[in-house]
Formats: structure tokens, sequence, C-alpha cells
């Protein structure tokens, strides 16, 4: 089953901690000064779904199985984190296998809370923690690249395609861009240079999460992060607010949606990218039923609640059989026929 998995960073005081204590309902230690949070904590929070409510109600179901989200919070990020500054930088590794990252911006003006910058001011903030990320890429990149040179001057053609593609990356990063906004023209070289092997941070999908009220929001803030490739939410943290909206985000920045099964044993909710085929929905149940897949019979979410059932459904032709062309759409209940 995929899960999806989401790492928080942030200055210190900013909101990281009650933001995973809101989501994961554990009790994590808040308190205000910088690196209260000297351990990553992780949390697994359920994505909410009110279709698999009603999904469970109408089979019955013993069980009720949401997807889920992993949430990495890791200690404040402050300037200079590269070079070991704070404790932020030694965590920065634990976030390295999420597929997106939320970045928490201070919005809110509070004196009794201690700014490690000494001011508010979330655009400035932005620009911290993103050249953090930028530099410890960089890292990255230049131990690579120690290696790959050497390999290149024997004549290898992959070790000088990688080396050229890791030296794009730097010129990239050395100007102050995330990899994020590398564009088109370079798509095909993160997948050339092992990106998903170097887990390269910048090259990771951002949510802003923007911590106080809108009143507080500079005009020029969500400019920047829209030019970052990057999306947001403003949400004042203090309160008891829904944080729905922040795991809707992650699904739409990552492209991923849900489909269900159901039954009197269980119905569960399962994540699969947009665009993927009957196949790969049953290798997400099950890695045998994708290489043994024959057919699936398939039904909206909304035609199975409108019948009251599978067996109303198929009566009035609502329940259709699909092969290894379907395209799963988001909502999609689905019985996989297999080989044995």
């Amino acid at each position: 089953m995929k899960t999806i998995s989401l790492g928080i960073v942030g200055l210190p005081n900013v909101g990281k901690s009650t933001l995973f204590k809101a989501l994961t309902r554990q009790e994590v230690h808040i308190a205000n000064y910088p690196f209260a949070t000297i351990d990553p904590n992780m949390g697994v929070v359920p994505v909410p779904d009110p279709r698999l409510q009603k999904l469970s109600a109408l089979s019955k179901s013993k069980k009720t199985i949401p997807a889920v989200v992993e949430f990495y919070d890791i200690a404040g990020i402050v300037r200079g984190a590269h070079e070991g500054e704070g404790l932020g930088n030694q965590f920065l590794t634990h976030i390295r296998d999420t597929q997106a990252i939320v970045i928490v911006i201070r919005l809110f003006s509070n004196v009794d809370i201690i700014h490690v910058e000494h001011t508010v001011d979330p655009l400035r903030d932005l620009e911290i923690l993103n050249a953090e990320l930028i530099l410890k890429d960089l890292e990255t990149i230049e131990k690579r690249l120690e290696k790959t040179e050497s390999e290149s001057k024997s004549g290898s053609k992959d070790a000088i395609a990688l080396r050229d593609g890791l030296l794009v990356l730097r010129r990239h990063l050395h100007a102050g861009n995330l990899l994020t906004t590398l564009g088109e023209r370079h798509s095909n070289i993160l997948q050339n240079v092992g990106m998903s092997e170097m887990k390269l941070l910048t090259a990771k999908k951002q949510i802003y999460l923007l911590n106080g009220h809108e009143k507080d929001l500079p005009p020029e803030l969500p400019l920047r992060i829209a030019e970052l490739g990057g999306d947001f939410l403003t949400m004042d943290l203090s309160s008891d607010v829904d944080l729905a909206p922040l795991i809707q985000k992650a699904y739409g920045i990552l492209g991923l949606m849900s489909f269900f099964t159901t039954g009197e044993d269980e119905t569960r909710a399962w994540t699969i990218v947009r665009g993927a085929l009957a196949p790969d929905a049953a290798g997400e149940i099950h890695s045998d039923f994708e290489q043994k897949f024959i057919r699936a019979e398939v039904v909206s979410y909304t035609d199975l609640i409108a019948c009251g059932g599978w067996q109303m459904a198929k009566q009035k032709g609502k329940v259709r059989i699909e092969g290894k062309d379907y395209v799963v759409q988001d909502g999609d209940v689905i019985v996989v026929r297999h080989g044995a």
C-alpha cells in the first residue's frame, strides 16, 4: 500500500510542533525556545474522506481503513544550518525520503514568542529556509561530483553524461534556484543523475503553511511561492482548525487520488497517482494482483451510493468491466479479478 510522507520544515517557534500535534493528536514537546524538538517526530495521520464512511455503512463492513499520510517533524532550521548551526541540519536526512515538504512560515506577531531572527518577516524566512535546503543539496551534489569526475576521466559515456547533468544542477542551485524550477528543458536531467538515489530536497514539491491570519499576509508572498512552483494555505494554528485542506493540498500537488475497495469484511481507501491504469491499482492492493491482473469490475462512488449497493448498481448497468488500459478515476470502487 502506497504511503504518502511529508516533511515539516520551518524556523524555530513558527508552529511546526503545534501543527504536528494537531495533525496526529500526539503529545510532542512544544516550548518557547529554539530547538525544543531535538528528535524527529513521526506521526501517521488518516486521510479525511467522508466517502469512506458512507461506503463502509453501505457495505456494513466490519473494518474501515483510511489511506494514511506520514508526517515527519524535525528540529527548527536556522540561518547557517548547512554549516551545522543549530540542530535542524542533523535531521534534514529524516525528510529525504518524503515526497513533499510542508514549510511552516510565521505570519503572526506575538512578543511573548521569540523569533529567532528577532522580527516577523515571512518573505525573509522563506528565503532563509530555501537557502538552507539549496546549500544542503549542493553539499550532496558536490560529493557525487567528486566521485563522478574521476570516473568520467576514463572516457565512460555514462559517467560523462552524469557529470554534465550534475554540473547543470549545481549551476542552477548556485544561482539560488530550487530544482523544482529547473523547467521542462532539463526535466530529464533529474532522472539521469539518479535524483531518487540522491533524494535532493529542493526537487521535492513544496506546500507553504502560513501560520496566522489573511490580514497579515504580505501581497508579495503568494507571488514568490508561485514563482517557486509551490502551493500555500493560510491558517491560524493557535485555534482549533480544520487540517483536512493541508492533506488535500498534498494530494493535489503530488497528483494523487483515492480509489476504494468495499465489502462485508472491510472498506478501504487506497492512494494512487492520477493517470494510473487498472493493473497499477491492483498492485496497490497486492503486488501479485498487478502481474496476474485479468480485469476489474468498476463503479463510481457516486453511482454506487445512488444505487444503494453493488447488486443494484449491476442491475442498472453502472458496474463496468474494464481491462488493462483502463485509467482509474478518483472515487472508483474496484473489484480486481486476477489469476491464481
